[in-house]
């Protein structure tokens, strides 16, 4: 189990870094990730480099037992690069040149930033690709484009290529965005121009556009993980934040390892269980948490309020829990100038240790207690639920409800699953040993998704889907034969009005009567060979279905047409939780080699899980059986006897 934090020796004295190292060990981390925007300390003039510096701090680490994480430096080229060749910064929707002032501004289309960084990345793979204190890469930091990328000509003329590629004519094009409407039909490619952040741009564009620049954000990464492939057999990745609309899988594809960084407030730190779910099931091997703050987040001031005692604790936990191997804070030494000088940290610039300091210690710790049990268990789920990039990225060029955001809408719909083994997925993702999928606003489901469902369905699987799934194509065109494209015939109903609100006006009962919650969008089924599950009760929708179920195969199709209260929606998943508990607790179940329960309080107060059997808290070494308390940020690691 990996626990440190990110480290800038560039920007200390020699003497200095031997203090750290002895932090580090007081604390017990033992792992740091450095170099990542050193590129200015390991290239100070054009072809000359100095690794001197670099070189002594890997020794020194590697003789403390400690790891390193190496991080290429490209996200940020220093001014001799970009005022020498001034092509390779970006431009804004408004033609200006960004200034070298911050980060993540070199242009990703230009070919003179991508020699450069082909030559500073192959400089620093062949020099530590088999160092004995390299555990894995970092390529760049955090890649999701922002700014809305860059409008020089050239990253103009890659996007009409891409647009090219991908509708092969322009009629095509202006047929697939529906350009007829008014009148902006394109007489040729060199018409089109990346949508400005200011103008009330076409969705069908914004869509393409962020497409493109995800695509060529993951092709400026995957030349660099060629070059490192190619001489270092260490893992390598790049450390993605936490928005979907960025293709994830995607930019996975040739990674080894799942690297995410994370910055939820103590308030909302459940909410981390959401990303942790999603990102153990992109690839087989654990993945490795590279940022999450220690203290406070901060830049020109210190950000995100108050964490209680107690929940760097259970933040240092986490993904442990959920399937990680790593964890590591931002940063180890608070910085003495520039940019984000009221960040949190470990340690404060002077080299002091602030009072969370000691959380971090006491989790180490314990995760050193619980190695054996986290090393041979794993998580196992029954349970997936849909988390699609390409409905993010829809949503967000046309979001359909008011002050509607797709990312907090599913996180607040998967929030009573917490208590369940639940795998968040993509729709690209593979179904084999799911017993249930929830699909909730999966706007557009393509051919190959369709026919992976269907046939999952048909084999035994409960598929809960909607509302506002299967009504896009992946150009963000309606669907112009019925309210869906394919939902309607599979799931036998005939939709007779819809409301796309976000508001709750509506009230729904069980077939029983037993009244339902529902919410935002509601859409009124004439069961065809389905059955209804819950019905409108008053209102305009009197006695239509608002939910209902077909058996097709061996398994079901259950179709929502708003959103249900959570009890709700747990009745249609239809299965027992880990364990009783309240709330406020998160569960996993672990299993393999050893068997138990990770139980964690998210929410700083007090809460009660009920135990079936005997089991051994690993941290206290209690026996503990039938009705527990758990006290606010408490974790249990529960082996069972």
């Amino acid at each position: 189990m990996f626990i440190g934090a990110a480290y800038y020796p560039e920007l200390w004295d020699e003497s200095e870094i031997e203090k750290d190292i002895v932090v580090c060990k007081t604390v017990g981390l033992n792992t740091l990730r450095i170099g990542e925007f050193a590129w200015s300390s390991m290239e100070p003039e054009e072809g000359r480099f100095n690794w001197g510096w670099l070189d002594h701090v890997m020794d020194r680490l590697h003789a403390a037992g400690i790891s390193v994480i190496l991080c290429t430096p490209t996200c940020t080229p220093p001014r001799w690069l970009m005022n020498r060749y001034p092509e390779t910064r970006q431009l804004t929707d408004e033609g200006r040149r960004v200034e070298v002032s911050s980060r993540l501004h070199p242009c990703k289309s230009s070919p003179i930033m991508r020699e450069k960084n082909r030559i500073i990345v192959t400089e620093m793979a062949r020099r530590y690709g088999h160092h004995p204190a390299l555990i894995g890469w970092q390529i760049d930091n955090e890649l999701f484009p922002v700014d809305n990328g860059c409008h020089c000509e050239l990253c103009r003329e890659n996007f009409r290529r891409y647009l090219k590629e991908r509708f092969g004519t322009i009629e095509a094009l202006n047929e697939a965005f529906g350009m007829d409407r008014w009148s902006l039909t394109y007489d040729s490619f060199e018409d089109v121009l990346p949508p400005k952040r200011s103008e009330w741009a076409h969705p069908s564009l914004k869509s393409a556009w962020f497409s493109f620049v995800s695509q060529l954000t993951i092709s400026y990464a995957e030349e660099q993980a060629d070059i490192l492939h190619a001489h270092s057999d260490a893992p390598v990745s790049t450390d993605m934040m936490p928005m979907n609309q960025f293709p994830s899988y995607d930019l996975m594809k040739k990674m080894d390892i799942v690297q995410i960084n994370h910055y939820d407030t103590a308030d909302s730190i459940a909410r981390t269980v959401f990303l942790y779910n999603f990102m153990r099931p992109i690839k087989e091997r654990p993945f490795w948490v590279t940022e999450t703050q220690v203290g406070w987040n901060g830049n020109i001031f210190s950000a995100s309020g108050y964490r209680p005692v107690g929940n760097c604790y259970v933040n240092t936990w986490l993904p442990f829990a959920y399937g990680a191997e790593m964890n590591l804070y931002w940063l180890f030494r608070a910085h003495a100038a520039g940019h984000e000088l009221a960040h949190g940290a470990i340690v404060s610039s002077c080299g002091r240790p602030y009072r969370v300091t000691e959380e971090v210690t006491a989790a180490a710790k314990d995760i050193d207690k619980c190695e054996s049990f986290l090393k041979n268990s794993g998580i196992k789920a029954k349970i997936a639920f849909h988390n699609s990039s390409l409905a993010e990225n829809m949503f967000i060029a046309a979001p359909m409800l008011e002050k509607f955001n797709y990312s907090e809408m599913v996180r607040q719909i998967f929030a009573p699953l917490r208590q369940y083994n639940t795998d968040i997925i993509d729709p690209s993702h593979s179904l084999d040993g799911y017993e249930v999928v929830i699909s909730p606003f999966l706007s557009c489901i393509d051919h190959e998704t369709k026919e992976r469902i269907r046939k999952w369905v048909e084999t035994g699987g409960t598929w809960i889907v909607g509302p506002m799934s299967d009504f896009l194509d992946e150009n963000l065109k309606k669907c112009t034969d019925a309210p869906y494209y394919f939902l309607e015939d599979m799931a036998g109903v005939y939709t007779v009005y819809q409301k796309p609100i976000a508001n709750s006006v509506f009230k729904a009962v069980w077939k029983d009567g037993t009244p339902a919650g529902i919410s935002t969008c509601y859409d009124a089924y004439r069961p065809v060979s389905s059955s209804p599950l819950i019905v409108y009760a008053g209102d305009e929708f009197d006695g239509y279905a608002a939910v209902t179920e077909k058996k097709v195969g061996k398994g079901k199709v259950i179709l929502l047409g708003t959103v249900l209260d959570a009890p709700d929606l747990m009745k249609l998943v239809g299965r027992e939780p880990i364990a009783k508990a309240t709330s406020n607790l998160c569960l996993v179940e672990r299993s393999g080699k050893e068997n138990g329960i990770i139980v964690l309080e998210l929410e700083n107060k007090k809460g009660m899980v009920d135990l079936e059997g005997q089991y051994t808290d690993l941290i206290s070494g209690r026996t503990l059986t039938g009705r527990i308390d758990v006290q606010p940020y408490e974790v249990l690691v529960l082996r069972k006897q």
